[in-house]
């Protein structure tokens, strides 16, 4: 499949995302009440939603990035989550809040919540994804906190991507 910038369709503008992430904040505020949090943020197509989440976050705030892939060049998953780089610091008694771009299929949060709970004693931990698309879950699997939620489109923009394209865009397209 060849995407080109011309044939995408937003399906969420930058001012309904800049408004939803603000919204998520605030839940996050309310739920953490100024608790020290550890944000570990899911590379690379998080990056986006993470940068504009923390600055709405009123709690004292520690970020740390992982690489996971799972896609590769398709509009897919491949079903195996291949973990590049999770090296992280010692977080037992922390609040920890992984932020991703997405929930597909399940497995990579999956993933990473495993990951989390066979490594550590975590005082508390809450997944946040930016979007969830339910109907492709594979795994049972929610997030704590989302953004919207989407059905089985393929999408590309504040982060997400397309063969490492597309990740600039501001708003969120589909075909």
């Amino acid at each position: 499949m060849d995407i080109k910038k011309e044939d995408l369709k937003v399906l969420y503008s930058s001012e309904q995302i800049q408004k939803r992430v603000k919204e998520l904040a605030q839940e996050l505020n309310n739920f953490y009440k100024g608790e020290e949090v550890i944000a570990v943020c899911a590379l690379k197509g998080a990056f986006m939603f993470a940068s504009d989440l923390v600055r709405y976050l009123d709690m004292p705030i520690k970020i740390e990035f992982i690489r996971l892939s799972s896609y590769g060049s398709s509009t897919i998953s491949s079903g195996k989550v291949n973990a590049v780089d999770i090296k992280l610091p010692d977080l037992n008694n922390k609040n920890v809040l992984i932020v991703e771009d997405i929930i597909d299929t399940g497995l990579t949060a999956k993933f990473l919540i495993d990951f989390m709970n066979m490594n550590f004693h975590v005082k508390s931990l809450k997944f946040c994804s930016f979007l969830d698309k339910k109907v492709t879950r594979k795994v049972n699997v929610d997030a704590d906190y989302y953004g919207f939620e989407v059905d089985d489109k393929f999408v590309v923009g504040y982060g997400l991507d397309y063969d490492e394209c597309y990740r600039n865009l501001p708003y969120i397209g589909h075909i």
